[in-house]
């Protein structure tokens, strides 16, 4: 499923962001230490801007930077036959910045996005602006051969496009090797206010005011 297909299936920007702040939230109860997170949220990423971000531990990740401006995602899957690394010198995949619009061209040299030589670490990218009815990507010629998830979109985005607490059940099933509670999850997707109870259905181990700077990060409803 490459990344046509893929924002085929996103909801609008704030479909998007609402989802992110949500499994960075359960993210964040079911493991307390931030270094070991799959997802995650920074309301105050920069003055202007907020990011939902995947890392998953073995160099694979994805951000998703929020403003004014709409929203501007770039996807990295080390696996992909579409990384810079395909070539010497490295370069971005052909298509892959080309249309994306001015307002989120500083993003696309944004330094945490990119290797230290400059190069965007980046196998996807897509955009929405709030005026926009879907989102887009450039226009792409991908390589001919057999791969399965051609640019990683395909599972990096899947609990995202997914967007219920089945889905993020089952990965956390998965990943964390736990099996929260389904009507907690629901809670925290609807970002209703969390309570000591909601957070021990989840996690035991947790205290609600342990959340605090989570919360503040997050920028998830008090």
């Amino acid at each position: 499923m490459p990344v046509y297909e893929v924002i085929s299936k996103l909801p609008g920007i704030e479909a998007v962001r609402s989802r992110s702040q949500a499994m960075a939230m359960l993210d964040a109860i079911l493991c307390p230490d931030g270094s070991y997170r799959f997802f995650s949220f920074d309301s105050r990423w920069s003055p202007r801007e907020s990011l939902a971000s995947m890392r998953d531990g073995s160099g694979n990740d994805y951000s998703i930077a929020f403003s004014s401006a709409g929203a501007y995602a770039r996807a990295f899957d080390h696996e992909s036959p579409m990384t810079p690394w395909r070539s010497e010198p490295r370069e971005p995949w052909p298509g892959l910045f080309e249309a994306v619009p001015a307002v989120f061209r500083s993003l696309v040299e944004e330094p945490a996005f990119c290797e230290a030589d400059g190069i965007p670490r980046a196998t996807a990218c897509f955009w929405r602006q709030p005026s926009d009815a879907a989102w887009s990507a450039g226009r792409l010629k991908f390589p001919i051969e057999e791969h399965k998830d051609i640019d990683g979109t395909e599972w990096m985005f899947e609990v995202l496009i997914d967007g219920t607490a089945e889905g993020y059940r089952m990965f956390a099933e998965e990943y964390y090797e736990v099996v929260p509670d389904i009507t907690a999850i629901r809670h925290v997707y609807e970002l209703k206010p969390l309570t000591q109870e909601i957070v021990s259905a989840l996690n035991p181990d947790v205290d609600l005011a342990d959340l605090a700077e989570d919360f503040a990060q997050i920028g998830y409803p008090g």
